[in-house]
Formats: C-alpha cells, structure tokens, sequence
C-alpha cells in the first residue's frame, strides 16, 4: 500500500524526489504518512481535498480486499 501512495502522489508533485511514505503499523489501522515539497502540497489534496478523497478511496477499497483499514495522513 505504501508502494501505491508513494506512486500515485509522484504522478501528481512537480518534484517527485521529495514524496516520501511512511508507514505506522498499529494494531487494526496502518497509517500512510505521506510528505511532499511545500510547494507540491496542494497538487497532493486537490481542490476542496477531491484529490486527497480519491487517495483514500483508493486505499479503503484496497484495504478490504486484504482485510486491513489504512489511514491516509499528509503532513507538511
């Protein structure tokens, strides 16, 4: 999953070298951390957060097919 953040938030940024995923394993919940350029941060979650919404989607719909929950979180 952290492979399919770090992937589709490079597609997005202007400077690709800078996204950077990390991963907190918790017990029932993982939660993606996802850090851009300053710059890059409102390509990342889009306008009123649409873009941020798909992301999220995305790892809901992938997280029940392995039957774990995923939590998106962009940081500055």
């Amino acid at each position: 999953m952290r492979e399919l953040v770090e992937m589709i938030a490079k597609t997005l940024v202007d400077d690709p070298e800078e996204v950077r995923v990390t991963e907190v394993v918790g017990e029932q919940t993982t939660v993606l951390e996802l850090r851009v350029a300053q710059h890059d941060l409102g390509k990342v979650i889009g306008r009123q957060g649409r873009t941020a919404r798909a992301i999220r989607t995305l790892l809901g719909a992938a997280g029940m097919k392995l039957r774990k929950r995923f939590v998106l979180e962009i940081l500055e």
